[in-house]
């Protein structure tokens, strides 16, 4: 049955070698699109590796449109590729969650509490008082990894529902970005698995709501 497909050299020339075509393309998007972020990010090893496969990959699919120039089906699937691509590239970039980030968290709300939360995870944090336009605010700067920011804004709406906070990409970070364990019995446990969590979302939100305020206040005593 293959060999009657690969040999209709119709089937062939207008699908089989555009779908590979169109496939290629985008790998070697996907994979180019994660190089350049961690490009931005000073990743050399990684982004060395990524340019040899994206390169490789580039290499067979420009090959296959050199070789059959008068067949538009290629063109099209080229493009097709590029474009879809740059998509698949943005969304696994966006799972790989690569790098550092830090929040910049106001608060009308007295943000003790929260700060008490994430020092006690063990997250660097840094507490500023300062005036907004409807009067004093705290201004919280806290640097985490980047695949622990849903489960960290979870925190922050936990305790300051109506806080406002902004994310800026840190390229390089002199300590270490991510909490200390520290040995506090059921709290240990807790964050422990709430810095492991690796996609953070509806399940990160589910350990903030099942965590009791009194054990985080008998932490603090």
């Amino acid at each position: 049955m293959f060999n009657e497909i690969f040999e209709n050299q119709v089937i062939l020339n207008y699908f089989i070698i555009p779908a590979l075509i169109c496939l290629a393309r985008i790998c070697d998007v996907s994979i180019g699109t994660v190089r350049i972020i961690t490009v931005s990010k000073g990743m050399k090893s990684l982004a060395t590796a990524l340019g040899f496969f994206e390169i490789l990959i580039w290499l067979f699919a420009i090959g296959q449109i050199m070789q059959n120039l008068t067949n538009i089906a290629n063109y099209v699937a080229y493009a097709t590729g590029y474009a879809a691509g740059n998509y698949v590239g943005i969304y696994v970039e966006e799972k790989l969650s690569l790098g550092t980030i830090m929040l910049r968290i106001i608060t009308k709300k007295k943000a003790g509490d929260l700060v008490e939360f994430l020092k006690a995870a063990g997250y660097g944090v840094t507490d500023i008082k300062g005036d907004g336009a409807y009067g004093p605010v705290d201004v919280i700067f806290t640097i985490i990894r980047r695949k622990e920011y849903k489960a960290v804004v979870e925190i922050i709406k936990k305790f300051n529902p109506r806080a406002v906070y902004t994310v800026e990409e840190i390229k390089f970070a002199s300590t270490a970005p991510f909490p200390v364990m520290r040995e506090h019995g059921n709290f240990s446990s807790f964050i422990r698995s709430f810095a492991q969590v690796l996609s953070p979302g509806h399940r990160a939100f589910g350990k903030v709501r099942s965590f009791q305020y009194d054990n985080h206040l008998k932490i603090k005593a």
